[in-house]
C-alpha cells in the first residue's frame, strides 16, 4: 500500500497571496483615477468640484451640523 504524498500548500498560498496584493492594487489604482478624473456638476452647471471636494465639503457640513446640535442653548 502507497502512501499518499503530501505536498506543500505554501507555494500554492503565497501565488494566491501575491495575486490577490496585484488584484486589490489594480482596484485601488483604478478607482483612485477614477475619483481624481470625474467632475460633478453642482446647480446650474455652473460649478464644476472634483468629487474629493465634494466628499469633503459634505463631511464639513455634517461635522458642522453636529457642533450646531451639541452648542444649542436649550437644556
Amino acid at each position: 500500500m502507497k502512501t499518499p504524498v503530501r505536498r506543500p500548500r505554501i507555494a500554492r498560498r503565497a501565488r494566491r497571496g501575491q495575486a490577490m496584493v496585484e488584484y486589490s492594487f489594480i482596484n485601488y489604482v483604478l478607482v483612485l483615477g477614477l475619483m481624481v478624473s470625474l467632475t460633478i456638476n453642482f446647480g446650474s452647471g455652473e460649478q464644476k468640484v472634483n468629487i474629493i471636494h465634494a466628499f469633503m465639503r459634505a463631511y464639513q457640513v455634517y461635522y458642522d451640523s453636529f457642533y450646531f446640535v451639541l452648542n444649542l442653548p436649550f437644556p
